[in-house]
């Protein structure tokens, strides 16, 4: 399976979806369509966390005032899934691996996990 998640007014998100081959994925829009508790779920097996899979750089993380808060990874699942601006974008799902944010280093294991 290939899918990615990403967000269509995010910069980063465009540049990375341009550098990357991208043939064949399914492509989700998470504000458009937000991820489901099953999407949600399939993530966390493949990550093993839900904070691995939630973006903390978020304006509503700091005005929410969640980063002095002690988190927990239902807290982390819960605000993903009630809002999409919380999941670490793109998120791409290449077979039994995901590749989870904008990092050099992890966009290029995704480069050379297809190839691109």
């Amino acid at each position: 399976m290939k899918k990615v998640y990403f967000l269509q007014t995010c910069d980063t998100c465009k540049r990375i979806l341009k550098e990357v081959n991208t043939d064949g994925f399914e492509r989700q829009e998470i504000k458009g369509n937000p991820v489901n508790t099953g999407q949600l779920e399939e993530m966390y097996i493949l990550s093993g966390s839900y904070e691995a899979l939630f973006n903390k750089r978020a304006k509503l993380y700091k005005s929410m005032g969640l980063k002095d808060q002690n988190l927990t990874e239902e807290d982390y699942k819960k605000y993903i899934l009630d809002q999409y601006t919380f999941l670490k974008r793109p998120v791409f799902l290449v077979d039994n691996e995901i590749f989870i944010g904008n990092s050099k280093k992890v966009v290029e294991e995704l480069k050379n996990k297809i190839g691109s």
